[in-house]
């Protein structure tokens, strides 16, 4: 711990704010052992307080030696990918999710002796995960609003959409790669719609045991006895609050399915967003504006701006891509990734005077089945470009 302080003091010293590009990049770089660190602080600070949690001692602390430090090594490979996309699809955060994931493997850890006795490692890692998320869930009372009007901004004329700040996205390389037995939840766990942004933005709106029963039962796929079992709580209250959880997303989602649930990009949609990447790179608005639906929205979680209708979106847009514009922000070179079951592009760009592509944002694409224009982009910042194998410049 002492030598991560020091190495961001260090870091954190060296820090210039010109040229601003290379500030902005440097700035980005530190996300990554910030969140080491905040992980630690939280850890210390709860062991300092003894706080009473609703993760009890047994869930982590279950009675009986285990054989070999590889067990433990095992289990962390073999669920790693599982438990971050459970805490993902509770909190929306890929930060928090991660943070919650490498915290169940700590307790877990600490409590390896004893796991030669627990009958089910996976529910049990899965109850350590759930109850830590219901506990940061408990601490950051949060909820979804709705964006409201930027002054000076012109948002457009269409309804402002639903505001989640805190919404990231998920890169689809770090899905599990496995199929669930037959006796444990199915391949609805990895299924991508229920990594989509618009379901996430959705179950954000339930109250924390609700969501956490609701995708235990319906995207996990564990049994009404085994959903209880993780949430701690009887048979009956789990059901209710799967039952109330259910009826919530109904009213939450859009009506019809096709209208937010992914599927694999057909050949179609790879040649829009080729055409989109092509346009971007060559400043080519009119393009742009070809391959964009009229009544599209435009969403930059977590800043507050939002535009609704083609035409405020590039009004917005138009001066950052025109080379002719004084507020011309400068070249772009995209890379196609896939986040949330849906195509994405992360945006590399070169400012004015400058040599370096430095990454800048993550687009992940909405293209309704059938259609050859987008119909949304949700932007979002560059920090995750890690996450998605992406270096930060070019």
């Amino acid at each position: 711990m002492q030598e991560l302080i020091a190495g961001l003091g260090d870091r954190l010293r060296k820090l210039r704010p010109v040229p601003g590009d290379t500030f902005h990049t440097d700035v980005e770089a530190l996300s990554g052992p910030f969140t080491q660190l905040r992980r630690i602080a939280r850890q210390t600070r709860a062991d300092g307080r003894g706080e009473e949690s609703v993760t009890p001692e047994p869930v982590t602390n279950p009675t009986a030696p285990l054989s070999t430090d590889d067990v433990f090594a095992a289990l962390s490979e073999q669920y790693g990918r599982e438990l971050r996309v459970h805490c993902y699809r509770l909190l929306g955060s890929y930060d928090e999710a991660e943070d919650l994931t490498q915290e169940t493997f700590l307790r877990a850890w600490r409590a390896r002796d004893a796991l030669s006795g627990v009958a089910h490692p996976r529910a049990w890692l899965y109850k350590i995960s759930t109850r830590l998320c219901l506990d940061f869930l408990r601490e950051h009372d949060r909820r979804p609003t709705t964006y409201t009007p930027v002054p000076g901004v012109d948002s457009g004329v269409g309804p402002p959409p639903v505001r989640v700040a805190w919404l990231q996205p998920f890169p689809d390389d770090q899905l599990p790669d496995r199929t669930a037995p037959a006796h444990e939840p199915d391949a609805a766990a990895v299924a991508s719609e229920t990594l989509e942004l618009a379901f996430l933005t959705a179950v954000q709106k339930l109250p924390a045991r609700q969501r956490a029963a609701v995708i235990l039962r319906d995207v996990a796929g564990w049994s009404a006895q085994e959903t209880a079992d993780l949430l701690g709580s009887g048979t009956a209250s789990a059901n209710s609050a799967v039952q109330r959880g259910r009826a919530a997303l109904r009213q939450a989602l859009p009506g019809r399915r096709e209208d937010w649930s992914a599927c694999e990009p057909g050949a179609g949609e790879s040649a829009l967003v080729r055409r989109f990447m092509d346009a971007v790179a060559h400043c080519d608005i009119d393009a742009m504006v070809d391959l964009v639906r009229e009544d599209a929205v435009l969403t930059m979680p977590p800043h507050p701006f939002w535009f609704s209708g083609r035409e405020a979106l590039f009004r917005f847009l138009r001066p950052n891509l025109d080379p002719a514009s004084p507020e011309f922000a400068g070249h772009w070179r995209t890379v196609p990734v896939r986040a949330n079951g849906r195509t994405a592009v992360a945006g590399y760009l070169q400012s004015p005077g400058t040599s370096v592509y430095r990454a800048q944002i993550i687009d992940v694409l909405r293209i309704e089945a059938g259609e050859d224009r987008i119909a949304e982009i949700t932007t979002f910042e560059p920090h995750l470009f890690p996450a998605f194998g992406l270096p930060m410049t070019l």
